[in-house]
């Protein structure tokens, strides 16, 4: 069953009041490349947690975020009881007996919030107990994210085989026109002999034909074809995680279609090859997101 490197998952846990929303998504690369959008987890932890990743998820460009969602009064800054009071106290020293004592509270207000230090950042770091809550989410999420790309790995097989298939159903098409392209070839043969009064001994030249004909000869390069695709199901089918080897039979492929074009000398022939090019094409740009 393939899987596709593309997929998104996402996972929630509580913290005291505090929700946390995990998010992990992926998109297709060669290996694993997993970035932290945040900054939530331990630096004593980040090693644990790409190792885990990595092992579940195996290539592709990774990228895990984590957002809280603070509850009202949990604030990620809150007032310093004490620094609101010393300047206070010492704001209303200073403006005593004089005309300012008698400003409006508010604009006191409004000028203390500015001062330094007022507002302290609430602490972020983590209990034990909050972390393995925490990296329960994240596995969750990942978990979220490998089912994600099973989903998307059937629709991706279906698709890909379908395409195997319709370069296979090629073939006989192009075999059709087979030996109508080698009486073709002697006719234009023959026929430019004549335009030039040319008199070769008939030996000689049924000698030449047929190692001209020898020369354009397919059968080995249909053989290999059917035999590359017959390969690239079985992997499918077989292999647990097939995408680089599917990569490699597609370019095997597209050498055995490439020598039937340069062989072909039939524009009929040219037109086949040319469908069975763009059916590869599609599966090379699929295989890129095959995990």
């Amino acid at each position: 069953m393939l899987k596709s490197m593309t997929g998104y998952g996402k996972a929630e846990c509580q913290l005291g009041a505090d929700k946390y929303l995990v998010e992990i998504r992926s998109v297709n690369g060669k290996n694993a490349d997993i970035t932290f959008k945040t900054q939530l987890i331990p630096r004593d932890r980040e090693v644990e947690v790409r190792k885990y990743i990595a092992d579940r998820l195996g290539r592709g460009n990774i990228d895990l975020f984590i957002t809280v969602e603070r509850a009202e009064g949990s604030a990620g800054k809150q007032i310093s009881r004490e620094a609101f009071l010393s300047y206070y106290g010492q704001l209303e020293a200073v403006v005593k007996g004089t005309i300012f004592e008698y400003c409006e509270p508010e604009a006191m207000f409004q000028s203390l919030m500015r001062m330094p230090d007022i507002l302290e950042t609430r602490s972020t770091e983590l209990t034990a107990a909050e972390w393995e809550t925490l990296y329960a989410a994240i596995r969750e999420a990942v978990a979220a994210l490998d089912a994600f790309r099973k989903k998307e790995g059937v629709s991706l097989q279906n698709d890909i085989l379908a395409q195997v298939d319709k370069i296979e159903s090629y073939l006989p098409e192009i075999e059709r026109y087979e030996r109508e392209r080698i009486t073709s070839i002697r006719e234009r043969i023959d026929a430019r002999l004549k335009e030039i009064a040319a008199q070769p001994d008939g030996n000689r030249l049924e000698q030449e034909m047929i190692f001209w004909l020898e020369k354009l000869d397919i059968n080995e390069e249909k053989v290999r074809l059917r035999q590359h695709c017959r390969y690239f199901r079985e992997t499918v089918e077989e292999e647990p995680l097939p995408g680089r080897k599917l990569g490699f039979i597609a370019q095997e492929m597209g050498r055995e279609i490439n020598t039937l074009g340069s062989k072909a000398n039939h524009a009929e022939i040219q037109k086949w090859v040319v469908r069975m090019k763009d059916e590869l094409e599609k599966i090379k740009e699929q295989t890129l997101n095959i995990l």
